[in-house]
């Protein structure tokens, strides 16, 4: 069994998972003050709307006994939205998980046989890899989306 959002690490189906998440959404707008000026407002993501900015933060803590090493933290994209891919560290896939790498590095096949350079708007998963993680070790990770 593969972790839920946690690439690379395989456990028998009755264990705990060892990495446990957990995430907060938030959506970040802008509005201006009662002097003219833009303000940013961040607030729960109850009812984000096309156009909004959602931060997601990652918590991330390994439970287990051992240290982990070589996992990734994986999460998919929800349909509708674009990553900001501006983290150096986050990897990105365009075909479910098959492939990994930067956005630059990607391509996709078009309908006429040919290929095409992928766009944020292709990405369906970002993962990022943790070389190691102690036993107690936390840690906090953050993202950005916008929906279109």
């Amino acid at each position: 069994m593969v972790i839920p959002g946690v690439a690379g690490f395989a456990i028998p189906a009755s264990a705990q998972p060892p990495l446990r998440l957990t995430s907060q959404t938030f959506v970040e707008r802008v509005a201006t003050d009662i002097n003219g000026h833009p303000r940013r407002i961040i607030a729960t993501a109850d009812r984000p709307m096309r156009g909004d900015q959602l931060i997601v933060i990652l918590d991330w803590r390994n439970d287990g006994p051992a240290p982990l090493r070589n996992v990734a933290i994986t999460r998919p994209v929800p349909n509708g939205s674009e990553p900001d891919l501006d983290d150096p560290v986050m990897q990105i896939s365009v075909d479910g998980g098959a492939h990994w790498g930067r956005l630059e590095d990607l391509w996709l096949p078009t309908p006429l046989g040919g290929v095409r350079r992928a766009v944020p708007a292709d990405v369906t998963h970002i993962r990022w890899p943790l070389a190691q993680a102690a036993p107690g070790q936390t840690g906090r990770l953050s993202y950005r989306l916008t929906l279109r």
